[in-house]
């Protein structure tokens, strides 16, 4: 038996924290009628002289295939080849003739391994989750070498499960390896690696399949974009490019938010015209990435038929294979999960920015979950050598840039918070875990996506929505007496923010505060009107304008030797406190007259430190990603103002935070019902294509 017919943690009904509701068996009975219904057509696995492996020409159903084994694209850059092949253990220098994204040829006297990112089979999450027992990796092979199949432990140790020596001659074969999930619980991947002799090797059309079809799950793909027209039809088009992926959405939802169209692009009429009448292209007003996707959720549960809905970022490069595999993964868990796609960083390709992530709802705050490993880097060290990407984690969340959701999860679960941006995702996940439905973090299934340190949202506008939705999230969810941890974190922030005269983001976390104490009747409201508010009130600030080079402004005052003794942390805890003082005592005192129209120094970025900012009366100061600067200019009563409304605030925060997060848990169901939405929908204008 290759699938376990039921298992799997129970499924507790939203609103009923200690009842249980049995798993459905829909799932099983789907898979046994298509089995039965295909038993005579579809030859039987174990029959390898009868079957011809092909992930892209579908002799196997695309519906027992788990994961195909890919190649790099032609157009990719080579940082990104690691993430599909490891030829470091090549010691003649050759590399593998990429032949098409289903086939590599290997020259002769090479090594190749597909420990790789892509290509190595996450065992153990599909042992954890899903009804999956064993997996068979399936290849064709031609030429004469050597394919052996290797596994790891939770502890990254690799263990040599079986090979063999081949030569088809002028023919191909098809070779059929099998590895039981059981030994995978706490962690492991499965993977092959082929080497040759004398003559070349050719790979094609492999991929971990099992025995029994996975039942169909019809998906519906919703993107949400603002002003990035050619980025949304990139990702349109990859999801058009492979047949494989046509052949499981069946709606792909853009919700338009922005002034500058996708449909206007140039592109999207080649894009629309592959993805035929499955594109629904929705423009409405803006509100926010809550807003965008909450309307795709919808769409997809007005559509007859839909089983998985996958939101998915418009700024990302697509991997098409990971929808399938997220696809797969779902439609196999022995009861409903949330599954994300990891993130890759769309600015260093080989690096693995996010692993997975959880709330941490003592410190409120979220982090990298428990084990993962961040920014991780293919190209300096392969799969096989990072021990630490071997253990299972667990996710608590999954960022919005690419996750799918079971309709039972939205059904039970409700719609999203309007929260316009920031933390909807996290408080989504918290939300649907109290309900059952945990989240799954699947490696081997990413995009790229720009990392957010290169993003100042931090400090500019968006501060505003992290810090008022932070509050309502932990609010709504954490069984934690939590005020002094938020009042000793809001303290310390507001310190670093005055002592780099960051004061417009300080007045932003002084309106996050007021909005959230102010109660959840307003939020809906909010997806319209916060952003303008936040606009308004950042115009009054010198670091809120940005100019596009520092070449628009005079010289520094301060010879760069000056200011080099500051440039180094303080970190013994006697130094950083005399630091501080220093820094405290200085913006107390008349910034001196010239600081006032020339900056004192030109900081970069990541030398935006309080040690530093806290010493000088002005200064420029890039933006994370290099397109423009601020000019800070110390102000001592702007200072002294912030500073004591955020005293003020904390002290109102704590006195009335028991109040306020009872008021939110009783607005829960209100805030995040199919009517409320509704409701928002139609209180402004939207178009739908076609």
């Amino acid at each position: 038996m290759t699938v376990r017919e039921s298992g799997g943690p129970p499924v507790r009904a939203a609103g009923e924290p200690n009842g249980q509701i049995a798993v459905p068996t829909a799932i099983e009975r789907a898979a046994r009628e298509e089995a039965a219904r295909n038993n005579a057509a579809d030859s039987k696995l174990s029959d390898v002289s009868s079957l011809q492996v092909s992930p892209t020409a579908g002799v196997v159903s695309r519906r027992r295939v788990l994961q195909r084994v890919i190649m790099p694209r032609a157009d990719d850059p080579p940082d990104v080849r690691p993430l599909y092949l490891d030829e470091s253990e090549n010691l003649h220098g050759c590399t593998s003739e990429v032949v098409s994204r289903s086939t590599v040829t290997l020259p002769p006297w090479s090594q190749l391994s597909f420990a790789t990112y892509f290509n190595a089979f996450p065992a153990s999450y599909w042992k954890r989750w899903t009804r999956v027992e064993e997996v068979a990796l399936r290849l064709s092979v031609q030429g004469a070498g050597r394919v052996d199949l290797y596994r790891s432990k939770a502890n990254g140790d690799v263990v040599h499960l079986e090979g063999k020596q081949l030569d088809t001659g002028d023919g191909a074969v098809v070779l059929e390896f099998r590895e039981s999930l059981a030994p995978f619980e706490d962690g492991g991947w499965v993977w092959f690696d082929v080497a040759t002799v004398r003559e070349s090797l050719t790979i094609s059309d492999a991929a971990w399949i099992v025995d029994e079809p996975l039942p169909a799950r019809p998906l519906a793909v919703a993107i949400t974009t603002f002003n990035r027209p050619a980025d949304c039809v990139t990702a349109l088009a990859a999801l058009a490019e492979d047949q494989a992926v046509l052949e499981i959405v069946t709606k792909v939802f853009v919700v338009d938010q922005g002034s500058v169209k996708v449909q206007d692009h140039q592109l999207f009429a080649t894009a629309a015209a592959q993805l035929g009448d499955r594109l629904v292209v929705i423009d409405q007003e803006n509100l926010g990435g809550s807003g965008g996707f909450t309307r795709g959720m919808l769409e997809a549960l007005r559509t007859e038929g839909i089983e998985h809905v996958m939101l998915m970022d418009d700024d990302v490069r697509l991997e098409p294979d990971s929808v399938l595999r997220v696809h797969a993964f779902a439609s196999a868990t022995s009861s409903p999960v949330i599954v994300g796609a990891q993130m890759l960083n769309l600015q260093v390709r080989s690096q693995l920015h996010a692993m997975g992530e959880i709330v941490d709802l003592r410190t409120s705050f979220w982090r990298p979950a428990p084990g993962s490993v961040f920014q991780h880097d293919f190209a300096k060290l392969t799969l096989r050598e990072q021990r630490l990407l071997h253990a299972r984690i667990h996710s608590t969340y999954n960022g919005w840039w690419m996750c799918l959701f079971p309709r039972e999860v939205l059904e039970r679960t409700g719609l999203p918070l309007p929260l316009f941006i920031k933390w909807d995702d996290a408080e989504y996940a918290l939300r649907a875990g109290e309900c059952g439905f945990p989240t799954v973090t699947l490696p081997g299934s990413a995009i790229w996506h720009m990392p957010w340190t290169d993003k100042d949202d931090a400090t500019d506008w968006t501060a505003y929505f992290h810090l008022r939705n932070r509050l309502i999230t932990v609010a709504l969810h954490s069984p934690y007496d939590v005020r002094w941890a938020l009042v000793q974190d809001g303290l310390r922030t507001t310190f670093r923010h005055l002592m780099a005269m960051e004061y417009s983001t300080v007045a932003l976390h002084h309106k996050s505060i007021e909005d959230f104490l102010d109660g959840p009747e307003r939020l809906f409201a909010s997806l319209r009107d916060a952003l303008p508010a936040v606009r308004t009130l950042r115009e009054g600030y010198d670091d809120a304008r940005i100019f596009s080079s520092a070449q628009q402004l005079p010289m520094p005052l301060f010879d760069p030797v000056r200011i080099e003794r500051l440039l180094d942390p303080p970190t013994h805890p006697v130094a950083i406190a005399k630091r501080a003082m220093s820094t405290i005592s200085h913006h107390l005192r008349a910034p001196v007259p010239p600081a006032r129209d020339r900056p004192q120094i030109n900081v970069p970025a990541h030398d935006a430190r309080w040690f530093l900012l806290g010493m000088v009366d002005s200064a420029t100061v890039t933006n994370a990603d290099g397109s423009g600067v601020a000019f800070r200019r110390r102000d001592p009563e702007q200072f002294r103002a912030l500073l004591t409304r955020t005293v003020t605030l904390y002290r109102r925060l704590i006195a009335e935070w028991d109040a306020a997060s009872e008021r939110y848990r009783a607005s829960l169901p209100e805030l995040t019902s199919v009517g409320s939405w509704e409701q928002t929908f139609k209180g402004g204008e939207s178009r739908r294509f076609p």
